[in-house]
Parts: structure tokens; C-alpha cells; sequence
């Protein structure tokens, strides 16, 4: 079986991030989904708005660097969200449980969209930059030199 979802979309409000009685991080949010149509009269185009539902490092994550109107890429599986009201009426939804969740946007294209208010989050660490590094040309005198290796005949055979 196979249950597996992956969603591109804007957050339609801010996500609601609040922690189980054990402690349990979770953040429930609803996201804007474009559908992949426009309607033959020249109309607006229809979005779906979708549950979504994150838990423990991944809600943390959602809280604390999307707002409303922020796209987000979700990617989890399907579930039933059915309940019983106060009046013993069945109510029957579905919202997607997220795996994993990353920005759907560049910062530049985040400020554009939202006229410029990106709330600043912690730098991020800084990466090696390999640009300037020139190929090597040789072994490192640690791994000693070519001639001191030797040439492994095989027959074909694995040998395992």
C-alpha cells in the first residue's frame, strides 16, 4: 500500500503551534493549494485548502519560520481526522500528517511577495566554498605514492 503525499502551497493563516500534556511539540496549519487548471470562462483560479498537521522537530520548525501567505512544501501521508461533536453528530475530514517540511521560496522571493517583512531567523552556519580550491594533481604524501601500490589481477569471480 501506498499513502504518500507531497504539497506546494501558501500557509493560509499563522501556523497554531501548541505542545501535547506530555510535552509533544505539534502545529496545526492550512495550506493554500493552487489547482493546475484555469476555468474555461476566464475566471479566477481555484485553490484547495488543505490540514496540515506537523509534530515534534518539524512543528518547531513551521512555527517558528512561516507566517501567513509563506509557501511551504509539505511532504507526509494522508489521514482520517474523524470526530464525534458535543451533540453526538460524526464529522468527516482528512489532513496530512507531515514527514518533512521545507521552504517553498527563496528569502528574496518571500520579501517580494510579502512587501518586505521576513522575520529574521538565526544565520545559518557558513559553508565551504570549493570554488577556489584548485584540482589536485597528485596524492597527498600521507597516502604515499603510486608506485608503492600494487596492481590486483582478477578473474571476474566476486568474492562474496
Amino acid at each position: 500500500m501506498l499513502n504518500k503525499v507531497i504539497l506546494m502551497g501558501r500557509l493560509c493563516a499563522d501556523p497554531d503551534f501548541r505542545q501535547t500534556p506530555s510535552g509533544v511539540a505539534l502545529c496545526r496549519f492550512r495550506i493554500a493549494v493552487d489547482r493546475g487548471f484555469t476555468p474555461k470562462d476566464g475566471g479566477e483560479r481555484q485553490a484547495d485548502f488543505i490540514t496540515v498537521v506537523a509534530w515534534r522537530s518539524n512543528a518547531e520548525f513551521v512555527s517558528r519560520y512561516f507566517t501567513k501567505g509563506k509557501m511551504i512544501i509539505v511532504e507526509g501521508a494522508l489521514r482520517n481526522a474523524d470526530y464525534t461533536d458535543n451533540n453526538g453528530v460524526k464529522h468527516y475530514a482528512m489532513e496530512v500528517q507531515a514527514d518533512r517540511c521545507a521552504f517553498g521560496e527563496s528569502k528574496s522571493a518571500s520579501q517580494a511577495n510579502s512587501g518586505g517583512s521576513y522575520a529574521q531567523a538565526s544565520p545559518a552556519p557558513a559553508q565551504p566554498s570549493f570554488a577556489d580550491t584548485p584540482p589536485r594533481t597528485s596524492l597527498p604524501p600521507e597516502l604515499g605514492k603510486a608506485e608503492d601500490f600494487e596492481e590486483i589481477v582478477s578473474d571476474g569471480d566476486v568474492p562474496f
